[in-house]
């Protein structure tokens, strides 16, 4: 389940920004003292302007070639149907191009590096770009946290009032994006507030419509590359949940070693073993690609090849207490409302002792375990389906997280498919004709006019963990 941003949608690993990664930019050579404005603020009309807006803060600002940057804090409800129940400080950051550029509005759907650097859009359209912390991840969490406040609804709402509250600057359209749970995210504020942007680009965004109806995530695992490399995949697991045994207490020291615990959340060492070999085959799909498959180990590798190919593709750090404790608020989504993959596991069948293990709930604190209630992912999908228009997906062909999809309408709605790709499929890795018309449609609904710039990378380039969902969300 990981979003390595469900079914446990991420591994310790954060992914930085959209698709090949936000691509950082170069400090200029001015920037040394950078925190400190050109002008004062008196003088300066965006500082001037940012300091107007009730609620927001500025904390600090940098000055990256061509751009500048601020780190902002917003005050947001805790509840924003009861907004005198109190308060709380989101984070986001704001890199400013120009006043009358287009605006990306842009969250991971987890935390919010403070690294000043753009997403795919934000450089095809040579805009400004907002960057949202999601509510209840650190430090953009209430105290004290009630989790039922933690719902798409809230998130959503949270971007409304960002977004309202920085109409009051930014004259240009605004273009929403996310990967993995981010692009998620993107979607939902889209489906509450359809009028607050100009048009969504979702990257790899699961749509787990009916969460037990899972058979396209089976299907995917039947079909994805070779037959050699299902078969050995399967091996592996196979291997290594006979050798558990000899296994588990190689990770039970390891743990000791580290100071890693499992009594949080999953219980035992025993218990997150087994959760990390069911794992494995999703993480390696998620992040690696079909040339990959020649090092997944034989039937017959040892016990050392096994356990550290686990490790490599899976991480054991990543389902210990301490490599959970940062993706709590994904997984309590994932239970409550998101839903997770339920995969079958047949050919692990007499294997496996702990059935049920493969849940959102098995990686969050008892006292946050909850009943998964159906109803928002049906609403969503039925007014994507619908009624949504200006929406544009982009799915990798060898990303588990890409099985469930969401279908667009026809109104000005497009899916494109990367061909080869992983959970890091983007425009940029699309075939010829599909990179331009996804292109220019972006370019279209932003009112950006000209050549626009070329993007190119490999398609099977790995978001920051902060986009993608970890299986372990993205």
């Amino acid at each position: 389940m990981r979003n390595r941003t469900v079914p446990a949608l991420v591994p310790a690993v954060m992914l930085a920004l959209l698709t090949t990664g936000p691509v950082a930019l170069p400090a200029s050579a001015a920037s040394a003292d950078s925190a400190a404005p050109s002008a004062s603020a008196v003088e300066d009309p965006l500082l001037a302007a940012l300091k107007a807006i009730p609620g927001l803060t500025v904390v600090s600002e940098s000055r990256p070639t061509g751009y500048r940057y601020f780190i902002l804090n917003y005050t947001q409800p805790i509840d924003h149907r009861h907004p005198t129940k109190g308060t709380f400080q989101q984070r986001l950051s704001l890199l400013h191009r120009s006043t009358d550029a287009p605006v990306v509005l842009y969250t991971s759907g987890y935390g919010m590096s403070t690294n000043p650097s753009r997403t795919e859009p934000t450089r095809l359209l040579d805009g400004n770009q907002v960057t949202v912390e999601h509510r209840f991840f650190t430090p953009s969490r209430p105290s004290p946290a009630n989790w039922r406040d933690l719902d798409i609804w809230q998130e959503a709402s949270d971007e409304h009032r960002i977004v309202e509250a920085l109409k009051t600057v930014y004259s240009g359209k605004w273009i929403q994006t996310g990967a993995s749970k981010g692009g998620m995210t993107s979607v939902y504020h889209r489906r509450f507030y359809p009028a607050d942007v100009d048009g969504v680009v979702a990257y790899v965004a699961p749509n787990d419509r009916v969460n037990p109806a899972d058979r396209a995530y089976d299907d995917f695992f039947a079909t994805v590359g070779d037959t050699a490399c299902r078969t050995a995949l399967k091996n592996v697991q196979i291997q290594a949940l006979k050798r558990r045994d000899r296994l588990v207490p190689r990770l039970e020291a390891y743990a000791a070693e580290n100071g890693y615990t499992f009594t949080k959340t999953l219980g035992t060492a025993d218990r997150s073993f087994e959760m990390s070999v069911l794992d494995a085959p999703w993480a390696f799909w998620q992040y690696s690609t079909a040339a990959d498959c020649a090092d997944v180990p034989a039937a017959t590798a040892s016990d050392d090849e096994i356990y550290a190919w686990i490790d490599q593709v899976a991480s054991f750090a990543f389902y210990t207490d301490q490599g959970l404790d940062y993706y709590t608020p994904y997984y309590y989504q994932a239970a409550t409302q998101l839903g997770w993959p339920e995969l079958k596991f047949a050919h692990l069948r007499g294997l496996l002792r702990y059935p049920g293990l493969y849940q959102a709930n098995s990686s969050i604190p008892a006292e946050l375990r909850s009943r998964h209630d159906p109803k928002p992912m049906l609403d969503v999908d039925h007014w994507v389906r619908k009624q949504s228009s200006r929406m544009l997906f982009i799915y990798g062909e060898n990303d588990p997280w890409s099985a469930e999809r969401f279908t667009p309408t026809r109104k000005d709605s497009y899916l494109y498919v990367t061909p080869g790709a992983n959970h890091g499929a983007n425009i940029a890795g699309l075939k010829e004709a599909d990179r331009l018309a996804a292109t220019a449609t972006l370019r279209r609904w932003a009112g950006v006019t000209g050549a626009a710039t070329t993007l190119r990378n490999a398609p099977s380039s790995v978001p920051d963990d902060d986009m993608l969902l970890t299986r372990r969300p993205s």
